[in-house]
């Protein structure tokens, strides 16, 4: 059998299973058949030769089209091209085939889809594949461009809100920013004992490669190098000593992080995760590939 042959019928195996996917992403029907559509163009386009799970392959490559497509539908600040989905099956004009539109919203339910559309698209992301479709968190780390421990964040936000419970209430978000702040405060201060006061004993900092090199560029004399990654609040400190100056607050894909945002254009951003008051995780993230794929926004002062 042709390889181009072989290919086609293992993709009309998965496509059903990518359909779904797409969809409790994005809440369109047209919109998933679009995505499960460009996943055949990039695989008839690919050497799949090594790919031992093309079913994991597709659903990857389909689940990063959705969140491309979610970020660029926030960006524009407009609704879906497809109506919402509290609204009724009937009325919907921009629906391909509204018997199959029908069957899928039943399946997955309108409330469910109505909740989906209240959060970040990396949250909605993270929250279908992991808690929908049981992706690991480390497959879902690498889709949203996060590492599994922020990846695992943003799925608990989603999950909480999906249940009601509101997660980033505005008591939530302020003690994020308390925690943010007094972090950023101690590191322009100086002050040691400020950042471990307010670093989890086992904080993990990472930083791309990006970050490690501009960090390396402008190395202080005496000051730790920045690796792509340290553990604990000793190293943490030392590594942010003096060095967070001109960072702001900022929500990191619905998170309060910190951002250096010369003339209001995220240059380096920090994805930092708090429990329980503490950081425990920072990423530091200056590739402007990877931060033009994030949802960033300042945080004036209060």
């Amino acid at each position: 059998m042709p390889e181009s042959d072989w290919l086609a019928e293992r993709f009309e195996e998965n496509r059903s299973h990518l359909r779904g996917v797409a969809y409790r992403i994005l809440g369109s029907l047209p919109e998933a058949e679009d995505a499960v559509q460009e996943a055949w163009l990039r695989l008839s386009r690919s050497d799949t030769r090594e790919v031992r799970n093309l079913g994991g392959w597709l659903t990857t490559v389909v689940a990063r089209l959705c969140l491309d497509m979610l970020r660029a539908r926030k960006s524009r600040r407009e609704e879906p091209e497809s109506p919402s989905p509290s609204e009724p099956i009937a009325d919907r004009e921009a629906v391909a085939d509204p018997e199959q539109e029908a069957i899928m919203a039943d399946s997955v339910g309108l409330a469910l889809l109505a909740v989906l559309d209240t959060l970040t698209p990396a949250e909605r992301v993270a929250f279908v594949l992991h808690d929908l479709f049981a992706v690991p968190f480390e497959d879902v780390a690498s889709i949203v461009g996060r590492t599994p421990t922020s990846a695992r964040q943003l799925a608990s936000r989603a999950r909480r809100r999906v249940r009601g419970a509101a997660p980033s209430s505005g008591a939530d978000r302020a003690r994020q920013r308390e925690v943010v702040e007094a972090f950023l405060a101690a590191s322009r201060d100086g002050d040691f004992e400020g950042l471990l006061a307010v670093l989890d004993p086992d904080v993990v900092v990472r930083a791309d490669d990006a970050a490690v090199a501009a960090a390396a560029a402008n190395q202080a004399q005496g000051a730790p190098m920045l690796s792509s990654r340290a553990r604990g609040a000793r190293a943490a400190a030392e590594i942010f000593l003096g060095r967070a100056r001109a960072a702001q607050p900022a929500l990191v894909e619905g998170s309060v992080g910190a951002a250096w945002a010369p003339g209001g254009r995220p240059r380096a951003v920090f994805a930092i995760a708090i429990d329980h008051g503490k950081i425990v995780e920072i990423e530091m993230i200056a590739d402007p590939e990877r931060i033009g794929r994030l949802d960033v926004e300042l945080l004036g002062a209060r």
